[in-house]
């Protein structure tokens, strides 16, 4: 698989997931058509988490072995596409972490959100729209609920990382991040 393949268009969420019943049903052609959609989102999620481009294309390529053995159990009334995908993603660079007994470094400026240089216009313009409306969205959350958001799902750390940082009790860490994607999920969708 190759990272500079170019992407069609802005992938639909209804396309992906035809893609993923595609896959379960063991066709390479639509694995393929889902590689080229969402390669650059999913390197790009890697590539924060692991800062590292060598390591973040090997977690890419398992990633997309997962996706593929486990489309199957893709279910779009619990997930979009995008959503379940990334969660794997996510979750095999925080593994790739913990086998190196490597943290997550933490950057200052946790909203700056690396592109891959494949993703189109059309696309650069959607991610642009998106992440403008995510900005606004975090402005809303209360500082504790947005830091935890930032660090864990843009730098990947762990919510027991989080306690030892913020020294907070790990229940309270819990908390908010679930308060804050409630509430960044309230926003996103009335926006």
């Amino acid at each position: 698989m190759s990272l500079t393949s170019t992407p069609i268009s802005t992938p639909s969420p209804q396309s992906l997931a035809e893609d993923l019943a595609r896959c379960a049903r063991g066709e390479q052609k639509a694995f393929k058509h889902l590689y080229q959609l969402t390669s650059s989102k999913l390197f790009a999620l890697i590539l924060r988490i692991l800062k590292d481009r060598e390591l973040a294309e090997d977690c890419l390529q398992q990633v997309y072995i997962k996706i593929w053995q486990a489309s199957s159990s893709y279910n779009s009334s619990k997930a979009a596409p995008m959503t379940w995908m990334n969660t794997i993603a996510r979750n095999q660079a925080l593994d790739h972490l913990r086998k190196l007994n490597r943290e997550p470094q933490v950057e200052t400026e946790a909203l700056d959100l690396q592109v891959d240089q494949s993703s189109s216009q059309e696309q650069k313009m959607t991610e642009t729209q998106n992440s403008q409306q995510v900005h606004r969205c975090l402005r809303t959350l209360n500082d504790n609920q947005r830091r935890c958001l930032e660090l864990s799902y843009f730098d990947g750390m762990t919510h027991q990382n989080l306690s030892n940082q913020l020294e907070v009790p790990i229940g309270t860490v819990k908390t908010w991040i679930r308060r804050g994607l409630m509430r960044l999920k309230e926003c996103m969708t009335t926006a």
